[in-house]
């Protein structure tokens, strides 16, 4: 039994020096918006919308390091919000439009994310700010 578990620990512990890609690109055209927009947005879902992740030091650990490493990444490529201004305006309206559709349902910012980052918890005022924000965006663009 000791043996096993000192197998378990050793593999653990190699793993550790196997790294993952914890990056920031370049931020090459981000979302135009007010400011107060922008502080919510930065502070509860550019972690892993955007290319200016904040990487927490468990995301440095094995096994945390591969689905941290891998949610930034799907939501990287759902929503990137340091690319925003590459989309084509039609895919823009739609992309602000499931921003507010998941806060709405209360997806974003996943319950999961909130439970070590409770900053990024939606107030009932930030919920309001983004629903004047998204409907003002698809009014701007008709």
């Amino acid at each position: 039994m000791k043996r096993i578990f000192l197998i378990i620990l050793g593999v653990f512990l190699i793993l550790q020096f196997f790294p993952v890609s914890r990056t920031n690109p370049p931020i090459t055209s981000e979302i135009q918006t007010s400011n107060e927009v922008k502080e919510i947005l930065k502070r509860s879902c550019y972690d892993c919308h955007s290319n200016e992740t904040v990487w927490p030091a468990y995301s440095y650990i094995f096994p945390a390091s591969l689905l941290i490493s891998h949610h930034v990444e799907e939501g990287r490529d759902e929503l990137n919000f340091s690319e925003f201004g590459k989309l084509a305006e039609r895919k823009q309206n739609k992309k602000i439009y499931e921003v507010w559709e998941q806060v709405e349902e209360g997806e974003m910012p996943p319950k999961d994310y909130l439970l070590l980052h409770s900053n990024a918890t939606l107030s009932e005022k930030d919920k309001e700010i983004l629903k004047q924000w998204t409907e003002s965006f698809s009014k701007e663009s008709e």
